[in-house]
């Protein structure tokens, strides 16, 4: 297995990576941009093209924003209204998966920044039933977030004529570089299926369960191509015209909006993925027993990137959290009605044999794995400049790994809101 050797990123990435002669990966190579771009010149760009679209007189919205409650939508929605002036819709494909901290952003979002706000809910025994099918079919028990999250906003989109969608950075860009900022790749159904769902769109899914029909899986269809035709509607991604720092954005979320942080399981990074219940765990733990690598590796490798961490110090970090067994699996599995021996049988077929193989136990084994990597000396490695920790907020209420999932909370955020104020 080849290691980048500045950010330490395997070359079996599932989303594919491209090592140049040093040993450097694509995702490193196009990271580098972010120094050279005339960021400044980039966000007149972004004001032109927004502009265009503000000076619709006969809408209501100009945009609409698809969000979850994470640190990240605080910065774009703050971005797109407060800075730009756009009035924003905002939309949330449910995930049946939040948490408390979770559901309480949300809703400090929606109040904090004054927007309108929509929801899509897919009842429990469907997300369930899909969930079970996916995890067979092909090893993800993520697949109805992923295909819900980046099908509603433009679902909302096209039948009420809001011909744009503003979407954060885009992960395929910022991870493994498939893209350059230069390129302006935009969001749409091509990118969704290839990218987002592996090739595995809502019509692959139709007859794997009697239990799942075609009016069942509605949240999950895109619109046609006649009525994104008709609609005109296009998805911008507000990282190839910012210079995105989740971290030092999200922080600035902190102070002015009061945005909660949570400590997970499998990463030391407790600003992201905390809205939902699996996104960093048992989505992440299966990440790992498929590829050897998981989201820890993502959030060092960037790290490594913006000069916070030592490659040594990276390493360490995927150590201690790369093997962790969630807490939050008992739940899951307890949700999804799957034993955990169904669960591994799954899952095993999915390994990927450059990491993985099975001892004549019955066990697996991983090898070549970046748990027992020796770092050499790189010229390649960067030097780290501001060394900076994640800041865990004071929580409003407890809150576990393996606690119960929400599937509907509170809209509204006053400080009478779990226990902000005595009394």
């Amino acid at each position: 297995m080849k290691y980048c050797k500045r950010c330490l990123y395997p070359d079996n990435h599932a989303l594919n990576l491209i090592f140049d002669d040093d040993g450097v990966c694509s995702g490193c190579r196009v990271h580098e941009e972010k120094y050279q771009i005339d960021w400044q010149e980039k966000e007149q760009e972004l004001k032109q093209l927004l502009d265009y679209y503000k000076q619709r007189s006969d809408a209501h919205y100009d945009c609409v924003i698809p969000v979850t409650g994470v640190g990240d939508d605080f910065f774009v929605v703050d971005l797109i209204k407060n800075k730009y002036g756009l009035n924003p819709l905002l939309v949330t494909y449910n995930t049946h998966f939040s948490t408390k901290v979770g559901i309480r952003n949300l809703a400090r979002l929606i109040t904090e920044l004054d927007c309108d706000h929509m929801m899509s809910t897919v009842g429990p025994d469907t997300v369930k039933e899909i969930t079970r099918l996916t995890l067979k079919k092909m090893g993800d028990m993520y697949w109805h977030v992923l295909a819900g999250s980046q099908t509603f906003p433009v679902q909302v989109a096209t039948k009420l004529d809001i011909p744009l969608i503003i979407w954060g950075v885009n992960g395929w860009l910022d991870q493994v570089g498939m893209f350059s900022h230069h390129d302006r790749v935009e969001m749409t159904k091509k990118v969704r299926k290839e990218h987002a769902l592996r090739g595995i769109d809502a019509e692959h899914l139709i007859g794997g369960s009697q239990k799942v029909s075609v009016k069942d899986l509605q949240a999950f269809t895109y619109p046609s191509d006649e009525q994104l035709e008709k609609s005109r509607v296009r998805g911008l991604y507000v990282g190839n015209y910012v210079q995105w720092d989740s971290q030092l954005q999200i922080e600035d979320m902190i102070d002015r909006y009061g945005y909660e942080t949570n400590q997970q399981e499998r990463t030391y990074n407790c600003y992201e993925s905390i809205a939902c219940a699996n996104n960093a765990s048992v989505h992440d733990y299966i990440k790992y027993l498929k590829f050897g690598y998981a989201k820890v590796n993502d959030h060092v490798a960037r790290d490594i990137r913006l000069k916070r961490l030592t490659r040594e110090q990276g390493l360490e970090l995927i150590r201690k959290y790369l093997p962790v067994k969630p807490k939050a699996l008992g739940r899951f599995l307890e949700w999804a009605d799957l034993t955990e021996e169904q669960f591994y049988q799954y899952i095993d077929n999915f390994r990927d044999p450059r990491v993985w193989e099975r001892k004549s136990t019955g066990e697996w084994w991983l090898k070549e794995s970046i748990l027992d990597l020796t770092l050499s000396v790189s010229k390649q490695a960067l030097d780290v400049l501001e060394s900076k920790e994640y800041r865990q907020t004071r929580l409003l209420e407890p809150q576990s790994f393996d606690d119960e999932y929400i599937l509907l909370g509170r809209t509204y955020m006053d400080e009478a809101n779990y226990k902000a104020k005595e009394g």
